[in-house]
């Protein structure tokens, strides 16, 4: 971290609650993580792209699971190692349970979905292969998410497929802690 220079540690700082920690340098100090060596090296985009995203996280107006398997299923069908590794240990710990997180590989036919959850697959899949969410799959998005809900799905599901492509294109792999790889 001692290479990172003032302008980067502030950014840290601004941005992410833990910054501290990561950047104190001190024995024990928890490593810092993937995605945060790659956003340092354009801390303007970096800075820009924490406080989107951080209101996706940080102030939801999704039930967080619900967001997780969205991101899960962007992960899976792109690939992305380091994304599906994080939001395995972040879907876990919000009580997403060992049998979706499976399930989230097969994807909307999977048995164990309720009608939303399902329709939230569909819609993810939807986005990833036509762009667009079908009429069907949206009047069934209606009955459960109120509109400021439905275009946070839709940004939750773009950002996360943006990110993936930035991960894979680097090459980005799992931070050591992650055990879970697609």
């Amino acid at each position: 971290m001692h290479e990172w220079d003032e302008q980067t540690r502030a950014m840290l700082r601004g941005h992410v609650k833990t910054a501290d920690r990561y950047l104190s340098g001190a024995p024990g100090a928890p490593a810092m993580p993937g995605i945060l060596g790659v956003l340092a090296h354009h801390t303007e985009l970096a800075g820009a792209w924490l406080a989107y995203n951080g209101l996706l996280l940080d102030r939801p107006l999704l039930d967080p699971r619900d967001r997780e398997l969205v991101i899960l299923r962007v992960a899976w069908r792109s690939r992305s190692d380091y994304e599906w590794a994080q939001h395995v240990r972040i879907a876990k710990g919000l009580g997403v349970t060992d049998e979706q997180v499976e399930a989230v590989r097969r994807g909307p036919q999977a048995p164990v979905w309720s009608l939303m959850q399902r329709s939230l697959m569909a819609m993810t899949d939807q986005l990833l292969d036509q762009h667009r969410v079908d009429d069907t799959t949206w009047a069934q998005l209606e009955r459960h998410f109120d509109k400021r809900q439905l275009l946070e799905l839709l940004f939750v599901a773009g950002s996360y497929l943006c990110l993936a492509m930035v991960l894979n294109s680097v090459a980005l792999q799992p931070d050591p802690e992650s055990e879970e790889r697609p």
